[in-house]
């Protein structure tokens, strides 16, 4: 792959950024700005140099009012106020030519209105791919989170433009790597639901780590597997042959959980009316004892129900993981997923991680494949 610095030619030259601006949003205010703010070294160098820039993205929200990106250009003017680099706002995608060719000056940067709203993009329409494609020069993808999904505008627009990395993607690609071969001990923290889609995580790890921590409620399906009540808690569809993992030494579970009542309950304890939404305090120890010692980190998905309010073990989890590494700053801590960054930013501890990633299903699939369509199409 070529990245961002391989261009030779940056002057009035219009280049398509692909970032992932799919943040969340309330009362037209962006909640968290992680997402946008990662993408800013990108889009400052090209725009220093005199590229016309044209940002591309995706935005889905539960309020369909909510999905243009008109809140989150608002946003980003307000972060380079004292800048004078305004960003231009282009709500209707059958403008953009006439924006772009009338409207741009060198070093000018414009957000496209939310890709989604054609169907072409998930289709992956080479119509769609093309009629993107006509609007610049060069192709930039910027957009980790999201280069998982084999969309026009991941992987369409790479086989019809010359085509980068931007600095965020090179970022998540060299620190996620790290994970291949990493330094001992290895602790591996993996929260959140969905054990479909992370079975393939336990699987890898647990012969790369020294250990690997299930928790939230991943961790229900190994009670369940171990003849332990599980009340009323979520557990997953489906079986997953977790036997073959339960007595695994590399294995570590809870071993006391909250229930709904913020009850601490051991996980040998629960009854038919319980339900696990939370890690306990014993769990949290063992947790510490486990970081404290780690010279890698890597941890992906919650300890409990977070966007029910269910926060105490995320957050003191992420707290025990930001103290390690002011301790030893040669700590390698390594996380992502939505809730995982929310908990660290509610924390306000992004500094006191080595690398926090923008993706949470792009990284699961990177971890497991070591690849993802999007760079596949940039490497083709």
């Amino acid at each position: 792959m070529k990245t961002i610095k391989d261009i030779e030619v940056f002057e009035g030259v219009r280049i398509l950024v692909r970032v992932d601006f799919n943040v969340p949003i309330k009362n037209n205010l962006i909640v968290d700005d992680f997402r946008i703010r990662s993408a800013f070294p990108t889009i400052d160098y090209l725009r220093e140099r005199g590229a016309k820039v044209i940002l591309i993205g995706h935005l889905e929200s539960n309020e369909p009012s909510d999905n243009t990106f008109k809140p989150v250009v608002d946003h980003m003017n307000r972060l380079v106020a004292d800048s004078g680099k305004k960003f231009l706002f282009v709500p209707n995608l059958r403008n953009a030519s006439g924006v772009i060719e009338n409207e741009m000056q060198n070093g000018d940067c414009v957000l496209l209105e939310n890709l989604r709203h054609d169907e072409g993009e998930k289709k992956n329409d080479p119509k769609f791919a093309k009629a993107l494609a006509s609007l610049a020069d060069v192709y930039i993808n910027d957009a980790f989170s999201v280069s998982h999904r084999a969309h026009a505008s991941i992987v369409g627009l790479p086989a019809l433009l010359p085509s980068y990395t931007g600095f965020q993607l090179e970022k998540e690609i060299a620190n996620l790597s790290k994970a291949f071969n990493p330094s001992h001990p290895f602790l591996f923290i993996l929260g959140g639901a969905k054990f479909e889609t992370k079975l393939p995580l336990l699987e890898k790890f647990l012969v790369i780590a020294d250990t690997v921590f299930v928790g939230g409620a991943l961790a229900t399906d190994f009670f369940k597997e171990k003849g332990y009540e599980i009340g009323i808690s979520l557990v997953s569809d489906g079986d997953f042959g977790l036997t073959k993992y339960v007595n695994n030494p590399k294995l570590m579970l809870p071993v006391d959980i909250i229930n709904q009542n913020n009850e601490v309950k051991n996980v040998d304890g629960l009854n038919s009316n319980d339900k696990c939404v939370d890690s306990g305090p014993k769990t949290l120890e063992l947790l510490r004892s486990k970081v404290a010692v780690a010279k890698f980190i890597l941890w992906n998905g919650p300890l409990g129900i977070y966007e029910k309010g269910f926060k105490t073990g995320t957050l003191s989890l992420a707290k025990i993981i930001a103290e390690r590494r002011e301790q030893d700053t040669e700590v390698e801590s390594l996380v992502g997923g939505g809730d995982t960054i929310a908990a660290i930013s509610e924390n306000n501890d992004e500094s006191k991680f080595s690398f926090v990633s923008t993706g949470g299903g792009a990284m699961l699939e990177f971890l497991a494949k070591g690849t993802l369509p999007g760079i596949e199409a940039l490497g083709d």
